[in-house]
């Protein structure tokens, strides 16, 4: 405190006036926590905001095709809404067709959740814990204050570095203000837990619902760093999982005990209804997006197919294929883009991807595709790089390959599995557009016989079938089914 008073003794009197109006306008109810917040837009701009992000959301995901879905989400959405402290606003819920085990909320009530996520829930009350933790982020208003607090160290920054000629200044506090806007922080996310645990109390379900679905995240991201280390890359984790496992944390465990009213944590019958609600949700990839089977990528609307080297990671979204080398030690990645001028693949690297100077390069012709490869110069990894860089002409697409190795020294032995793969581009035949099928969740009930390990032999389910039906079925990392239950597969 006594460097604050400092600090701000020996700014200037301009600087002092600016701060002193900036918290003054800046102040504002908390709907949620009736405290005074530090935020610079109004209610209105806030639902402006929301509407313009959503629509960015949509450019970047698709809504689940499913409109009974859909329409169940909004309704155990609006259920738990209907009992938060902004009441005046609509909220609008989405479920996004997207692999990743997420959820968010944008300003205004925009909020989402994906069939990634989706999946791994085993009752309704999980999943009135999912939407009123993102409800809690919408009244607590904590993306209005990290835009309020970036705002105004980006205004201050500028101030401090005007005023004072010191250069630096304005970029120190910069960086400051772009840290706190990256992610809610461990108190933004625990006041979100408490207020959507009221929610949840208040709608009718159990608040300890929150402790569960928390549980079901935390245990994602322990079986992602196990994923990562295998890959070499770093482990992906739900933005509002905290450190310590919630059986372990205490805080977590008092605010929503708070929320309970002190009640201890009663033990629920399985939700069959809500089990059942999930049985056809896709699993993994879709058709829409192109599914790997057996080291093979297979898309059914663009008519083709591309093999991979034998325990490459493969992983696509809608914009692009990656494949990576065991450890990550050599990558692949494979893009499309219209071709909008009649040329040749040759001058279409050469305009198009800037290619000028090439270490070598060669006309292709794979399977009636006409196409062009060189070995570029390039950074990658952080350094001079050999990059393997083709295009292949399909219609009015150019499919552009752009594959390297981590170590130079490595590259040589990596480029022929580039090439095998780039040489492996073939329409679909017959036989490949009955492999393109979704996976599904589907339901089967236990018998004292059930086995997750023998189900796991049998599964569809490439990676670490066993952890993954554990995941599913919220019994990670060990124990079993109980008998007579409903338990989620994959199909």
């Amino acid at each position: 405190m006594d460097n604050k008073r400092t600090a701000l003794q020996g700014a200037s009197p301009l600087i002092l006036v600016l701060i002193t109006l900036i918290l003054l306008n800046g102040c504002a109810v908390n709907p949620a926590t009736g405290g005074n917040d530090f935020v610079l837009m109004s209610e209105q701009q806030e639902l402006s905001l929301g509407r313009n992000y959503s629509q960015q959301v949509m450019k970047d995901y698709r809504a689940y095709d499913n409109p009974s879905l859909q329409q169940y989400i909004q309704s155990v959405g609006n259920k738990v809404a209907n009992n938060s402290h902004r009441k005046n606003i609509f909220f609008r819920f989405t479920l996004l067709d997207s692999t990743q085990v997420n959820a968010f909320a944008l300003p205004g009530g925009y909020i989402y959740i994906t069939r990634g996520l989706l999946a791994y829930l085993n009752s309704e009350a999980e999943l009135a814990a999912v939407l009123g933790h993102e409800v809690a982020h919408v009244t607590a208003r904590h993306s209005v204050r990290q835009h309020a607090m970036s705002t105004a160290t980006s205004l201050l920054g500028a101030l401090a570095g005007a005023a004072t000629g010191v250069q630096g200044v304005g970029q120190l506090t910069n960086l400051v203000g772009t840290g706190i806007v990256r992610g809610y922080g461990r108190e933004h996310e625990l006041e979100a837990d408490k207020l959507g645990a009221g929610y949840l109390a208040r709608s009718g379900y159990s608040a300890w619902a929150m402790h569960d679905v928390i549980t079901t995240l935390k245990n994602q991201e322990l079986f992602d760093k196990k994923l990562a280390s295998e890959q070499g890359r770093p482990p992906r984790a739900y933005h509002g999982v905290f450190s310590t496992h919630p059986k372990n944390d205490t805080r977590l465990q008092q605010v929503i005990r708070l929320a309970a009213g002190g009640g201890a944590k009663s033990a629920q019958r399985q939700d069959a209804k809500f089990l059942k609600r999930l049985a056809g949700l896709t699993f993994g990839n879709s058709e829409k997006d192109g599914l790997i089977r057996d080291r093979v990528f297979y898309h059914k609307d663009l008519n083709f197919k591309l093999s991979f080297p034998k325990g490459w990671l493969v992983s696509n979204s809608a914009n692009q294929i990656t494949a990576a080398a065991p450890k990550g030690s050599a990558g692949l990645q494979l893009v499309l883009q219209d071709i909008n001028k009649k040329t040749t693949p040759r001058k279409f690297m050469r305009t198009v991807l800037n290619i000028d100077q090439t270490v070598s390069e060669q006309a292709l012709n794979i399977n009636g595709f006409r196409g062009h490869t060189a070995v570029v110069l390039g950074k990658v990894y952080g350094k001079q790089q050999k990059i393997r860089a083709s295009v292949l002409f399909v219609g009015s697409r150019a499919f552009i390959f752009l594959a390297s190795a981590k170590q130079n020294n490595l590259f040589s032995q990596y480029d022929k599995q580039f090439m095998s793969s780039i040489k492996s581009f073939s329409r679909l035949s017959k036989a490949d557009y009955k492999i393109v099928k979704e996976l599904k969740i589907s339901l089967v009930r236990s018998s004292n016989k059930t086995r997750l390990a023998a189900l796991a032999g049998t599964s569809p389910i490439a990676l670490h079938a066993e952890d993954q039906l554990r995941l599913l079925n919220g019994i990670f990392p060990s124990g079993e089914v109980k008998q007579g239950d409903l338990m989620k597969k994959i199909r």
